[in-house]
């Protein structure tokens, strides 16, 4: 089995947050590799692994990273597999702004799809949209995944209904 998607991180300090994107392909059967890469440790290896993404099979890059947050940048800047990015809170970060600009202000030519600080999941969730417009088991997949989100808003407010005020109307 080879991975289809690659999500890779700064450091592992931001694999709290990294995690929630790999649990939901495993939950949606989507073969995926994850990996720490830094642009500013490991600049050589993060040009490598972005140079032969397309080449490996990648077809969605996952980059999370915090503070400066070059890392989805960077490998953008060495692959036309679209990449996303998640800004991570970390412990040089000034509440994640840092990292959210760093991703989200990219020049001219080098899109990153960034999605909310921490937000792993919907980074998840986008990469796995972009895979189903080629792949009609994952379309299927992520068609009943918005039909059950549907349903847990329904079932809300039906729970609501439990809770009784004298001028709810």
């Amino acid at each position: 089995m080879k991975p289809k998607v690659s999500i890779i991180m700064g450091s592992t300090s931001d694999m709290p947050v990294m995690k929630k994107a790999a649990e939901f392909f495993n939950e949606m059967e989507i073969p995926f590799e994850i990996n720490a890469l830094s642009a500013h440790r490991t600049p050589n290896l993060v040009e490598n692994f972005a140079s032969n993404a397309k080449r490996n099979g990648i077809k969605v890059i996952i980059a999370g990273a915090g503070g400066a947050a070059h890392l989805p940048g960077v490998v953008a800047a060495f692959t036309s597999v679209p990449v996303i990015g998640v800004p991570c809170r970390s412990s040089i970060s000034i509440d994640g702004w840092d990292s959210i600009l760093s991703i989200l202000q990219m020049p001219p030519g080098i899109p990153v799809a960034t999605v909310g600080l921490d937000a792993s999941l919907n980074a998840a969730i986008l990469a796995c949209q972009i895979l189903s417009t080629g792949d009609e088991k994952i379309s299927i997949k992520m068609d009943e995944f918005k039909r059950n989100l549907k349903s847990k808003v329904e079932k809300a407010n039906k729970d609501l209904l439990s809770f009784k005020y004298k001028f709810r109307v």
